[in-house]
């Protein structure tokens, strides 16, 4: 019996927003690539355009050899537990893409494995590709087969969202910045009725919809968003971010972070503490872990924005010295501020990445995360499905708190947002 290797990704910029898949199926005896598979799928979400490219390898594998073995490898831990009947499959975007993809092969002659992000390059590349594609405007896709595929595919294989989809454009802010940016069990194999899979097709096409389910796989990881205490640039509503003066506490901040560390040691729901390296988020998050009686592990990944030249300044000036910059990044959430800071686009890439971290490493666990406005705004906005002007509509004050739970299922919940209860007397 032949044997292949069928690696793929999927991702969405937004989550939902702009998605792609990538596919390569591999000849394990040789480690020859026999063919890749790629599509800029419109607008989605991360584990849909994972579900995506999964089905297209397998089919990709199947046109070739429908009797072969094969070993599905790919960095979703997600679709792995699910396609293996591990764990439940109960989001109601994934049940037919699930489903569609059991039915490719018989289930004996498939295997899945969870490989890490880094040994899933060749099918990361393809889905990046095709979404940059995408970003252009252009309807792409790659594929070296000729055959031709069946209706079913066909269908499942349209985009669910247009390129030109008001999602996955470009954010067009027309709020002012303000103080918010400032400162601070496995599928069935076969089904005996047509139009049951005529059914299983038409839920495929809207699998991007949103909609409500159930919570999987008992308890979420769930994040507690501390926003740091004021410092001297706070009330001024500068731009303070990764590339400034990192100026400490106020004295009025170490008393934000006294209260909110005696509000936590209340509720006595953390386990863990993580803050960005900036100085005001450790020295807050030093006061609830003292209180708290646990070690603080600083992460980078929550560390502010970059704002380049602006830091330092009020957007007054900023507006007054850089009056073309600051217009374009106000419209554009790829534009970068003055002297090469951070984008918006590139800050929600970085959090959705730390994201995805640390939900696989405290699932079932409810960890602080101690950080800025903008990751935790991004945080915010990735779980609502929002747009990226969403972030200037959002008002986030000093020591702050805010949660949202993620679910094994790839659900997440917004439970809490811009609490500030406990810093009144």
């Amino acid at each position: 019996m032949r044997e292949f290797i069928v690696e793929a990704d999927g991702g969405s910029r937004g989550n939902p927003g702009p998605a792609g898949y990538g596919s390569v199926v591999i000849d394990a005896a040789t480690g020859e690539t026999l063919m890749e598979r790629a599509e800029y799928i419109g607008v989605a979400t991360n584990n849909v355009a994972e579900y995506r490219g999964l089905l297209a390898g397998l089919r990709a594998a199947h046109e070739l050899d429908p009797t072969a073995s094969v070993h599905v490898r790919m960095d979703s831990k997600l679709v792995v537990e699910q396609m293996s009947g591990r764990w439940k499959i109960k989001h109601p975007d994934m049940k037919p893409l699930a489903m569609e993809a059991g039915r490719v092969y018989p289930p004996d002659q498939v295997t899945y494995e969870w490989i890490p992000r880094e040994s899933n390059k060749h099918a990361d590349r393809l889905a990046n590709e095709a979404m940059d594609a995408g970003k252009r405007g252009e309807q792409w896709s790659a594929s070296d087969s000729t055959a031709e595929p069946d209706a079913s595919a066909a269908a499942v294989s349209e985009p669910v969202g247009p390129p030109g989809d008001a999602v996955a454009g470009a954010a067009k802010v027309r709020a002012a910045l303000g103080s918010a940016a400032a400162g601070g069990s496995r599928p069935a194999s076969a089904v005996s009725s047509s139009a049951a899979a005529e059914a299983d097709v038409s839920a495929a096409k809207v699998v991007a919809s949103p909609g409500w389910a159930p919570a999987d796989m008992g308890a979420p990881a769930t994040f507690v968003l501390l926003r740091h205490g004021e410092t001297p640039l706070t009330p001024q509503k500068r731009f303070s971010g990764s590339g400034g003066t990192d100026p400490s506490l106020s004295d009025v901040g170490r008393e934000q972070a006294e209260r909110v560390a005696a509000a936590l040691a209340r509720r006595g729901t953390v386990q863990e503490i993580l803050a960005s390296p900036l100085t005001r988020t450790r020295e807050t998050a030093a006061a609830v872990a003292e209180r708290l009686g646990l070690d603080v592990t600083v992460e980078d990944g929550l560390r502010e924005t970059d704002f380049g030249a602006w830091e330092g300044l009020t957007f007054a000036e900023v507006r007054e010295r850089y009056p073309d910059d600051l217009n374009t990044w106000l419209s554009d959430p790829d534009a970068e501020p003055t002297g090469g800071g951070e984008s918006f686009a590139a800050t929600a890439t970085r959090i959705a990445a730390t994201r995805d971290k640390l939900v696989a490493a405290y699932a079932g666990r409810t960890v602080l995360l101690v950080t800025h406005v903008t990751p935790i705004k991004t945080f915010v906005r990735l779980a609502l499905g929002a747009p990226p002007e969403s972030l200037f509509r959002m008002e986030l004050s000093a020591a702050s708190l805010s949660a949202v739970a993620y679910y094994a299922d790839g659900n997440a919940s917004v439970r809490l947002f811009n609490d500030t209860s406990h810093l009144r007397p």
